[in-house]
């Protein structure tokens, strides 16, 4: 998989960052079933996160936290952007307690710049906090008849997804496309044929996943590969689209850690902890977010339906879902 964008020849806007991810990452596409009290010491938790879940956590999730007794007197910096900017901003100096991000290489490029423990993974869940799949985003009543990836490639849809040097949610995009014709019994060469395909009908690449719905609800486009909490936010905003979600899909998995020089630990581990509480959960189900804490997500099953397939990203596992 680390030699797809080498074979791609795409432009280099697109070729060089999932090449990079997946060559760091060792990601390996196969194909799965998605499916004490102390009291609040106050303190100030500087969140960096990725772009998508902006809203959730400013309007939903730390005003929650607040309010609990761990949360009394908490106060939250934030800090939202494209993944691989977030991680690179890190990197270079922004203040960071707690790390949100889209990808594991985004989250791996900490742990090289000692930035994050190198077992920032070993808690139940494989330091993933919540989960999304990519899905087709399309205007209302589905015009193009949009319904898997085939309809896609056909010349007369144009799609929008967002930029791979920037963006997790891009290169999630690239490799739902690529896995799902592996899914279907093509060879590498023809998925890798696909790929470049569906990128010849991209018009434009935004900055980040928000700003690529951002382009799509504002008119541009027939089809947006987004994820599925996007989807769900923008019809939940009222606008006028709704989403197909294709039985080949992908499992976005997003990591999250404290960082090792996080100013205030003992602000920062317990809002993480409360992240992975049934009621942290249920905000992100709340969200549209896919709940790693399998009581949870049981309790929204109907919201997030099991696809046929669901190439998953990591090697290895990915704990509980």
């Amino acid at each position: 998989m680390d030699s797809l964008l080498s074979k791609l020849r795409v432009p280099r806007r697109v070729a060089l960052p999932l090449g990079a991810t997946l060559a760091a990452a060792g990601l390996a596409v196969t194909v799965a079933a998605c499916g004490g009290d102390s009291g609040g010491s106050g303190g100030t938790v500087n969140l960096v996160a990725y772009s998508t879940p902006e809203e959730l956590y400013t309007d939903s999730i730390e005003p929650a936290y607040e309010k609990t007794s761990d949360g009394e007197g908490v106060t939250f910096e934030n800090s939202f952007g494209a993944s691989g900017d977030q991680a690179r901003a890190v990197e270079s100096g922004l203040p960071a307690d707690v790390v949100h991000l889209s990808l594991e290489p985004d989250m791996q490029t900490l742990v090289d710049a000692g930035l994050v423990a190198e077992d920032w993974d070993q808690n139940d869940y494989n330091g993933i906090v919540q989960n999304s799949a990519v899905t087709f985003l399309v205007r209302e009543g589905n015009p193009n008849n949009i319904q898997d990836w085939d309809d896609l490639v056909t010349g007369d849809v144009e799609v929008i997804t967002p930029n791979p040097f920037s963006s997790g949610g891009a290169q999630w995009n690239i490799m739902a496309a690529y896995g799902a014709q592996l899914a279907q019994g093509k060879s590498d060469a023809e998925a890798l044929d696909y790929v470049k395909q569906l990128l010849e009908n991209v018009p434009v690449q935004d900055k980040s996943a928000s700003d690529a719905l951002a382009t799509f609800t504002g008119g541009k486009g027939d089809v947006l590969l987004a994820y599925e909490n996007e989807a769900i936010r923008a019809i939940d905003a009222g606008e006028e689209v709704e989403y197909v979600t294709p039985d080949d899909t992908i499992l976005i998995e997003t990591p999250l850690a404290v960082t090792s020089d996080a100013e205030d630990p003992e602000a920062a581990q317990p809002f993480v902890d409360y992240l992975y509480s049934d009621e942290g959960q249920q905000l992100y189900a709340d969200g549209g977010y896919r709940p790693v804490v399998e009581s949870v997500l049981k309790q929204n099953q109907k919201e997030f339906p099991t696809r046929r397939g669901c190439s998953r990203s990591r090697s290895s596992a990915a704990g509980p879902r």
